[in-house]
């Protein structure tokens, strides 16, 4: 854990610990007790997770946690790299650099806990098992889909459903376990949605208005209108300028 709030550092150590599935071998403040840690040169184990904040009070430099990450990330036998901090604005980098995810204070429980399921599938899926389609029910029917057919998974009456341009169809998998399964091309807009990027034709509104049409480019084919959370909105679109060109982000 690296993390120079001391309150921050420990309830994250405490959320982690209760999981019951993380062993927190160490928590330092700053990135030169992190190298320390990551060099083998404090304590006896392998580390194979780590949390890092971007921001660390009395570092040289500027996002010096991100740069913790750069440095070591590509390294052979490195640990898995969780950003965990109170800036939006790095997320494009940091999952460029492969980490497994971007946890934004102030952390929840529930966060912390579909943070842990990525993990678990990171630790336990080599890009040889990853699903290349997904199964779901239509009455007494089972259809295939390809994952590039997805427009949107939505969490429902305690029910999930996949959303493609061949209807809805129910899956027996909850939002947090698709989204450590397949997360990758898949945006959480809402708490009850996650949404294929790849299907996104406009986002409309800002803040507490704002909605997203998701569906095929074909003109002919009724798309799908998704909320997005007030909290959740200014992150949405700036994962979705960061590959595109034609107007400025703000």
């Amino acid at each position: 854990m690296v993390e120079d709030e001391w309150a921050t550092r420990n309830y994250l150590v405490e959320l982690l610990q209760a999981s019951g599935t993380i062993d927190v071998v160490g928590a330092v403040a700053t990135a030169e007790g992190a190298r320390q840690a990551l060099d083998g040169t404090l304590g006896d184990g392998v580390i194979d997770l780590a949390f890092v904040d971007v921001e660390l009070v009395g570092s040289a430099r500027d996002n010096e946690g991100l740069e913790l990450v750069r440095a070591y990330a590509r390294r052979p036998k490195a640990p898995a790299f969780v950003i965990a901090t109170a800036f939006r604005d790095h997320a494009i980098e940091a999952f460029d650099l492969d980490v497994v995810d971007y946890l934004l204070k102030p952390f929840t429980e529930e966060r912390v806990e579909r943070c842990l399921a990525r993990v678990r599938t990171r630790r336990s899926c080599s890009p040889l098992d990853a699903p290349s389609r997904l199964v779901a029910r239509r009455k007494r029917a089972l259809v295939f889909l390809r994952l590039d057919e997805v427009w949107a998974f939505e969490s429902a009456e305690r029910l999930a459903y996949v959303h493609t341009s061949r209807g809805r169809f129910e899956v027996d998998l909850s939002l947090a376990t698709i989204e450590a399964s397949i997360g990758r091309t898949l945006l959480r807009a809402h708490r009850s949605w996650l949404v294929n990027v790849n299907h996104v034709k406009e986002l409309e509104g800002y803040g507490s208005e704002t909605e997203l049409l998701v569906g095929s480019p074909a003109a002919d084919v009724e798309g799908l209108r998704i909320p997005v959370a007030r909290d959740r909105a200014q992150m949405v679109r700036d994962v979705l300028l960061a590959s595109t060109m034609g107007i400025r982000s703000r």
